[in-house]
């Protein structure tokens, strides 16, 4: 799947946040979009897994070059984890299967596919555990791996890494490195680390002042 950003623009209380963004993410690997706080970076990837929409420009989905309608069937081949994910007072197993379970999945293909999830993220141990009471850095694996769970072709994520030790970064890390070797899922995430930027990126973005300034591959 393709993603095609043409002159997004974004105003919040009149103040423009995003201003022409133009840009082609296609094929698997790691897009890093870096900047300071309230370069737009969010914001952006929040339009793009179609949680806002943008006051100008737009976006276009495209799979084998064909554009694909902004229905529920597009919206469950995406997926964002935000940097503070929310939890169920029930199991981390249950927390992970939540999507799955939206989408009618159930039995014995249900718990193939979260232990799965939870494997990846290395909290397969912790399946039975209530999800309340895992650290912060192990809340925000167990949101990958909710998000994992469903299978995503693009799973966008927001700084990933704030506010996490520096074992749950280096894990979280490793697992975005892991989606990158395995090639199914193109991976979207925004960052203001730039150590963590250069070890992650195929293609780093550069923002500044709500537009996209430079690329790097």
């Amino acid at each position: 799947m393709k993603l095609v950003l043409s002159h997004i623009r974004k105003d919040y209380n009149g103040k423009p946040v995003l201003k022409d963004c133009s840009y082609a993410f296609k094929g698997s690997g790691t897009y890093v979009l870096m900047g300071p706080n309230g370069c737009g970076k969010s914001t952006l990837l929040r339009i793009c897994s179609l949680l806002e929409a943008p006051d100008g420009g737009g976006l276009v989905f495209q799979d084998d070059g064909t554009p694909l309608i902004r229905d529920l069937a597009l919206r469950r081949r995406i997926t964002l984890v935000l940097p503070r994910t929310g939890v169920f007072n029930t199991t981390a197993f249950h927390n992970a299967a939540y999507g799955l379970k939206v989408r009618g999945m159930g039995g014995n293909l249900l718990k193939k596919e979260v232990d799965r999830a939870l494997d990846i993220v290395g909290l397969a141990h912790k399946s039975g555990q209530n999800a309340r009471t895992l650290s912060s850095g192990e809340t925000q694996r167990l949101g990958i791996a909710r998000a994992l769970a469903i299978g995503p072709e693009i799973l966008f994520l927001d700084e990933p890494t704030a506010s996490v030790d520096e074992e749950n970064t280096a894990i979280i890390e490793s697992i975005i490195g892991n989606l990158k070797k395995d090639g199914r899922t193109m991976v979207i995430m925004t960052t203001h680390d730039t150590d963590q930027a250069e070890r992650l990126a195929d293609t780093l973005l550069l923002m500044k002042e709500g537009s996209i300034a430079d690329r790097k591959h």
